[in-house]
């Protein structure tokens, strides 16, 4: 199938990038196909590794790691007893029981997260946030929405929302199901 015409940022004055080399480059040597999605999901890869640097650079701030954040913003956003189960923990931030085990233990190693009896079942537990542990969760998220609001400062209020349209239509066929 040949590649799907487009006119090219150079001839309409627009700004280039990376990704726009990339695409000429395959369309040269790969005529025979469509490489225009290159142009959407290369540039979100390359945004996704920016913002990744971005967001540990705002948690390290406030002395986390990435996934440490998610656990504390899980606990963080769940309501004012700032409290789940493990197994509510882990449809939260999407790691494996083993895995969340051992952040549990280092969490509560550094007096982030407790440990408490579960109010309705004897046999449960449930992972608290502390007061050290909501403080540095809410540091480093007033960081992380200084930090992704300077990403996003030069977009105009029309584009930011054209873009929230867009991403949440291509990512609403996966739900939360990351293993799908």
């Amino acid at each position: 199938m040949p590649a799907a015409p487009s006119e090219s940022p150079e001839s309409s004055g627009q700004l280039r990038d990376e990704v726009d080399r990339l695409v000429e480059a395959w369309r040269r040597e790969r005529p025979d196909l469509d490489v225009s999605p290159m142009q959407v999901l290369s540039r979100v890869t390359r945004l996704a590794r920016h913002l990744d640097k971005v967001r540990g650079t705002a948690f390290a701030a406030s002395g986390l790691e990435s996934w440490e954040f998610d656990v504390l913003a899980a606990l963080r956003r769940a309501g004012p007893s700032h409290h789940l189960s493990p197994g509510q923990l882990l449809k939260e931030t999407m790691v494996t029981s083993g895995t969340m085990t051992n952040r549990i233990d280092r969490l509560s190693a550094r007096g982030l997260v407790t440990r408490d009896p579960h109010p309705g079942d004897r046999r449960a537990v449930v992972v608290a946030l502390t007061e050290s542990g909501r403080e540095a969760v809410d540091q480093a998220f007033a960081d992380l929405m200084t930090a992704e609001q300077q990403i996003l400062a030069e977009l105009a209020p029309q584009h930011r929302q054209a873009i929230t349209v867009a991403l949440r239509e291509l990512l609403a066929r996966y739900g939360t199901d990351f293993d799908s």
